[in-house]
C-alpha cells in the first residue's frame, strides 16, 4: 500500500467528512487494486472482507496476538468501554434513511456504520480510541480507479494519545505492508475469476 497525503481523503465528498468531524486524520492509504474500473467498489470491499490472519506474514500475526494479549490483561476492550458504552455510535449522527440501511456487521470487531455506491465506513472503541476505517473508490488520475482507506481517530485522554503514538511504528512499518500484500493478492485473484466469469 501506498501512504497518501491527507488532501488525498478531504479532497473527495464522502459522507464521513461530515459525520466524524471532529476525529483526527491518522492516515490515509492507497489500496492495491490494479485494473480496476468505476463499477469495481464492490469487488474491493469483497478482497478486504476476506480474514487476513491466515495469509498475514508472521510477525503481524504475533502483533495481533500480542494486541489481543495486552488488550486482555489490561481490560481495553470491556463492554462496557466500547461503542454504546463508553462512547455512542457515529450512527447517531447518520441521515435517517442510511440508519435504516446500516445493519451491523458480523464476525469482526469493527461495526458497519453505513455504506455508500463508493464508500464504506465502520467503527470500533475501546478504553484506548473511538476509530472509524474508511474505504472509498475513486478515479487513480491515470484512466482507471482505485481504493483509499482512510483510518480516522478520537483517542481517549492521554492513554488513547500514547496508545496511538506507540502502535503507530508498527502499523506503518509491519501491519499495513503486510495487509497491503495480502489484499493484492486476493484483489488479483478476484479480479481475474470476475474476468473469467465475464467471457
Amino acid at each position: 500500500m501506498q501512504r497518501l497525503p491527507n488532501a488525498a481523503h478531504a479532497a473527495q465528498p464522502w459522507l464521513i467528512h461530515e459525520i466524524a468531524a471532529d476525529f483526527q486524520l491518522e492516515d490515509v492509504w492507497a489500496l492495491p487494486s490494479p485494473g480496476g474500473g468505476p463499477d469495481d467498489f464492490p469487488l474491493l470491499l469483497s478482497t478486504i472482507d476476506v480474514s487476513l490472519q491466515p495469509q498475514a506474514s508472521a510477525p503481524t500475526r504475533f502483533l495481533f496476538w500480542l494486541r489481543l494479549k495486552l488488550g486482555a490483561l489490561l481490560r481495553l476492550d470491556r463492554g462496557s468501554s466500547g461503542l454504546g458504552g463508553r462512547v455512542p455510535s457515529l450512527r447517531e449522527r447518520l441521515p435517517e434513511a442510511l440508519k435504516d440501511a446500516a445493519p451491523p456487521s458480523q464476525g469482526s470487531e469493527f461495526s458497519l456504520l453505513y455504506q455508500r455506491d463508493n464508500e464504506r465506513a465502520t467503527e470500533i472503541a475501546n478504553r484506548t480510541v473511538h476509530g472509524v476505517l474508511h474505504i472509498g473508490w475513486v478515479p487513480d488520475g491515470r484512466g482507471g480507479w482505485r481504493g483509499h482507506l482512510a483510518v480516522l481517530v478520537k483517542p481517549n485522554g492521554r492513554l488513547g494519545a500514547l496508545y496511538m503514538a506507540g502502535i503507530r511504528p508498527f502499523r506503518h512499518l509491519i501491519v499495513y505492508p503486510a495487509i497491503g500484500r495480502a489484499w493484492e493478492r486476493r484483489w488479483r485473484e478476484l479480479n481475474e475469476t470476475t474476468r473469467l466469469d465475464k467471457r
